[in-house]
């Protein structure tokens, strides 16, 4: 904290400067001014948080100083430190705002206390004003995310209100006018950052400093509200400040910018634009940058897959190579990228054609070899991801195709045998020996089998089979509680209470009553 002390009297200023121990109470000494003119010229430029300043000097007295510093800097301490032992002084340097009186025989702790009392005083006020803009964000913000999520225009009063929250992004038609960019930003090595929310903060909190700008968070990106100037030379400066953030964040970018507007009621315009261009993300990541006004008048791809093109996927569903499809999958991909008509919305619906009609595959072949046990289906699939994570998700559905076609013609594995032979028998106390026994395996190779494909150990697998077969009695037949427990093997009424209750955090009676 920088400290000003201002004394016409040489030996005074400089003995106040260097006799007391200033750094070790955290507290920086400048230059002493030697008249209220010389400090009042330097205050601009060092701008010190407390004043030491004597009454009577030479020119402009240490009270009128005082008047002028709190006039332009109102948050200054001001302290003075007089010769003159005069209530008259006292009093009107406390209509100046001069915070403590002190004469020049104080000991050098009694000046440090004063210091240390305005320094308090600093803290506490910028802690409060630190709260007040905290909230005050809080609610701008809240604000700012309504008027965004609106699905009509702002209207005139809305307007209104934006400028008054935020007035560096007022207008002047013809000159400037509104963008709204939607830039999310990826990087390998987090360091400090530990998760993207995060990294897009710091990267929204940059670039309001380097444009006039409001950001939001937005899905897993930021939604940056920025004016520009219409006729702005040379290279765009929203551009170069996404750039620069990128560079000293160390992350890669991508930004999509709607179109521009002029006036505050045609947000939504501008927010449905941005949004769309940057739906494009995928199909063009080869860019940095996408503006909404670029993309022209794409028509979409074909959106249903043809039989030459379904033959091709059964037979390289049917070959079983894990690289032989990863490998297609990224040709089929890198043509959709090739393609200048493509659209996110044609693209996410051909991929998703291609995904139904590996499953349809799959239906027909088990239906062919007279496969009855469950099959994955496509109502499984995430269109979001296949949008935005194709490769990924293509190759996560069709592996699962694959492979299941791969369990069905290499046969019913030993434990799809034990699942049907456990379902089969819940009303008996089944034992792992038992069952293995049934599938012709040793029971400590058979439970290690059992819990890799399963999941679950064999005692939690059986339990809970047990309990979800109750749970349909209850639901679905008037048999008594203890004759539903006997139904899957139990005879303690009192032990399958307890079981039933840490399984469902109901009573038998509960659940039946609420079912």
């Amino acid at each position: 904290m920088k400290v000003l002390i201002v004394d016409d009297e040489v030996i005074i200023r400089t003995g106040l400067s260097s006799v007391i121990n200033w750094e070790a109470n955290g507290f920086t000494v400048l230059e002493p001014a030697a008249s209220a003119e010389e400090a009042l010229l330097r205050i601009p430029a060092e701008r010190p948080e407390i004043i030491f300043t004597d009454i009577r000097m030479t020119g402009k007295n240490g009270l009128e100083m005082a008047h002028e510093v709190k006039k332009e800097y109102p948050d200054t301490e001001m302290i003075v430190i007089s010769g003159f032992d005069e209530f008259v002084y006292a009093q009107q340097a406390l209509r100046e705002g001069v915070s403590d009186y002190l004469l020049k025989t104080s000991r050098p702790d009694e000046i440090i206390q004063a210091a240390l009392r305005a320094k308090g005083r600093l803290e506490q006020r910028r802690q409060v004003d630190e709260l007040g803009r905290a909230k005050e964000a809080v609610v701008n913000r809240s604000f700012l995310r309504e008027l965004m999520t609106s699905a009509s225009n702002p209207d005139e009063q809305m307007a209104v209100e934006l400028w008054n929250r935020y007035p560096h992004l007022r207008t002047i038609k013809g000159q400037q006018q509104l963008q709204i960019w939607i830039i999310s930003a990826q990087t390998e090595d987090l360091g400090e950052v530990n998760n993207l929310e995060v990294l897009h903060s710091k990267l929204g909190e940059m670039l309001t400093g380097l444009l006039p700008s409001e950001w939001l968070p937005w899905n897993e990106s930021l939604l940056l509200l920025v004016k520009i100037e219409v006729n702005h030379q040379g290279w765009n400066p929203v551009e170069q400040a996404i750039q620069k953030a990128g560079q000293v964040l160390q992350c890669e970018t991508f930004a999509a910018c709607g179109r521009s507007v002029e006036d505050v009621r045609q947000l939504r315009e501008a927010v449905d634009t941005a949004v769309q261009a940057s739906s494009y993300a995928w199909l063009l990541s080869h860019e940095r940058c996408i503006r909404y006004d670029e993309l022209g008048e794409r028509k979409g791809l074909r959106m249903v897959c043809t039989q030459e093109e379904e033959a091709a996927l059964s037979s390289l569903l049917r070959a079983g190579s894990t690289e032989d499809l990863r490998t297609e999958i990224g040709n089929i991909l890198e043509r959709i990228k090739q393609n200048d008509q493509a659209t996110p919305g044609s693209m996410q619906a051909y991929l998703h054609s291609l995904l139904i009609t590996g499953y349809r595959w799959l239906e027909r072949t088990a239906s062919s070899i007279g496969y009855l046990n469950p099959l994955p289906h496509g109502e499984q699939i995430d269109k979001l991801a296949l949008a935005n994570r194709p490769e990924e998700t293509l190759m996560v559905h069709l592996e699962s195709v694959m492979k299941q076609y791969s369990l069905m013609v290499s046969g019913i594995s030993p434990v799809q045998r034990a699942l049907a032979y456990i379902h089969d028998h819940l009303d008996q106390s089944l034992s792992l020996s038992q069952v293995a026994r049934h599938v012709h395996m040793n029971p400590n190779y058979f439970s290690e089998v059992f819990k890799r494909e399963t999941g679950q150990n064999y005692i939690e697998f059986v339990t809970q089979a047990k309990l979800r077969k109750a749970m349909a009695l209850l639901r679905e037949t008037p048999a008594k509680i203890s004759e539903v427990a006997n139904q899957i093997g139990y005879e303690d009424i009192k032990y399958f209470n307890r079981l039933f209750k840490k399984f469902t955090g109901q009573t038998p009676s509960e659940y039946r009553s609420k079912s």
